[in-house]
C-alpha cells in the first residue's frame, strides 16, 4: 500500500498516485477524507483508500460517495460508523504504544465481539522505526501481536522504517511513504525530486559590503553574488540561511546571507560562467542533506514545497 497523504508528501498526488498504481499499487493511504474524495476522482474505482483519520464527524457523504475506508481510531468512531454507516467498509488503528492514535488495547478488547462488521484492514503504527536499535521496536510488535494474533483480516504495522526492520514487522500489508519519495531512513532510495531555481541577476560585491537582510553576511574579499528565485515562500526554510549549498553543475556554491521570502543570494565567484539556473535538490544534495543543513527531516521540505515551481514530471510520472 503507498501513503499518498499531504498531497503525495508535496510532489502531486494526482500525478503520482497514478504512477503508483501503474507500478501496481492496489491500496492507498491519505490523512483524511478530503484527501480520499480527491484522490478517488484521480484513481477512479477499484483501489483501496484507507483514511488514517478515521470517521470524523461530517465525513460521512464523503466516505460513502467515494468509497473510501476509514481506519477508525476510538470507540466514538466505531460507534459512528456503526450508526452512519453500518454497511460500509472500514478498517482499525490499534495504539501499540504511540499514544497518537487508534484504540487502546482495553478498547479493542471491549469492542472487538460488537464491531459493525469485519474490519478490512488493522494497522498500527511504529514509533522509533528510524532508529533499528530502539527497543520501543520490538515492545510495539510483541503489543500488535498480543492484540491481533488469532485474527483473519490483514494486518499492517510498517511504514519505511518499520519495512527495513525486517520480516517479522510486515505482517500482510506494508505502507511506505517516504520511502517512495527517495527520503530517510530508506538510505538506499533513488532520489525523486530535483529542483532548479533560476538566476536573476548577477552583482559584484566588494569587500565589507553585505548582502541581504539584517547585514547578515559582510564580504571579505570581492565577490560575485547571484541573486536566485526563490525564498521562504516556497518551502525553502530561513533556517537554511548561510549553511545550505546550491550547485552549477557539480560545483557547490554557498548560500549567502538570508534566506528571503522569494530570493537567495549565492556565492559564484568561482565560476567561469553562471549558469541560468542552480541546484538545491539534486545529485549533489538530496532532500535529507537539504534538511540536514535547515536543521530539519525530509519530510518538511518535500512537504513544504511550494506551489510556484513549474512541476515537470518524468519518467513513470509523466
Amino acid at each position: 500500500g503507498a501513503v499518498v497523504k499531504a498531497d503525495a508528501y508535496g510532489l502531486g498526488a494526482a500525478r503520482v498516485a497514478p504512477a503508483l498504481a501503474r507500478a501496481g499499487a492496489r491500496s492507498f493511504f491519505v490523512a483524511e477524507a478530503a484527501e480520499g474524495r480527491a484522490l478517488r476522482q484521480v484513481l477512479g474505482q477499484g483501489p483501496a483508500i484507507f483514511v488514517f483519520s478515521g470517521h470524523m464527524a461530517g465525513d460521512a457523504p464523503s466516505l460513502f460517495e467515494a468509497g473510501l475506508v476509514p481506519l477508525l481510531n476510538s470507540p466514538e468512531q466505531v460507534a459512528r460508523q456503526a450508526a452512519a454507516l453500518p454497511d460500509a467498509p472500514f478498517g482499525l488503528q490499534l495504539d501499540s504504544g504511540m499514544n497518537r492514535l487508534g484504540l487502546e488495547p482495553d478498547d479493542w478488547a471491549a469492542l472487538r465481539d460488537a464491531l459493525p462488521g469485519t474490519p478490512a484492514l488493522v494497522i498500527s503504527h511504529l514509533a522509533c522505526a528510524d532508529a533499528p536499535d530502539a527497543a520501543m521496536n520490538d515492545s510495539q510488535l510483541q503489543s500488535f501481536r498480543a492484540m491481533t494474533d488469532g485474527i483473519t483480516v490483514p494486518r499492517s504495522l510498517a511504514a519505511t522504517g518499520g519495512i527495513l526492520l525486517g520480516g517479522a514487522y510486515h505482517f500482510e500489508m506494508v505502507r511506505p511513504g517516504i520511502g517512495l519519495y527517495g527520503g530517510l531512513p530508506f538510505a538506499a532510495a533513488r532520489q525523486v525530486v530535483r529542483l532548479d531555481l533560476p538566476v536573476i541577476q548577477t552583482r559584484a560585491v566588494l569587500p565589507g559590503e553585505a548582502v541581504g537582510y539584517g547585514r547578515a553576511f559582510v564580504a571579505d574579499r570581492p565577490m560575485q553574488v547571484a541573486t536566485v528565485s526563490g525564498g521562504y515562500a516556497d518551502g525553502l526554510i530561513r533556517h537554511m540561511s548561510g549553511r545550505a549549498q546550491l550547485h552549477a553543475g557539480d560545483v557547490p556554491c554557498p548560500l549567502l546571507g538570508r534566506v528571503s521570502m522569494d530570493l537567495l543570494t549565492v556565492d559564484v565567484t568561482h565560476l567561469d560562467d553562471v549558469p541560468e539556473t542552480l541546484t538545491i535538490l539534486g545529485p549533489h544534495q538530496g532532500v535529507d542533506a537539504l534538511a540536514d543543513a535547515a536543521g530539519t527531516i525530509g519530510y518538511e521540505i518535500l512537504t513544504g514545497l511550494g506551489a510556484r515551481y513549474e512541476r515537470r514530471y518524468l519518467g513513470g510520472a509523466a
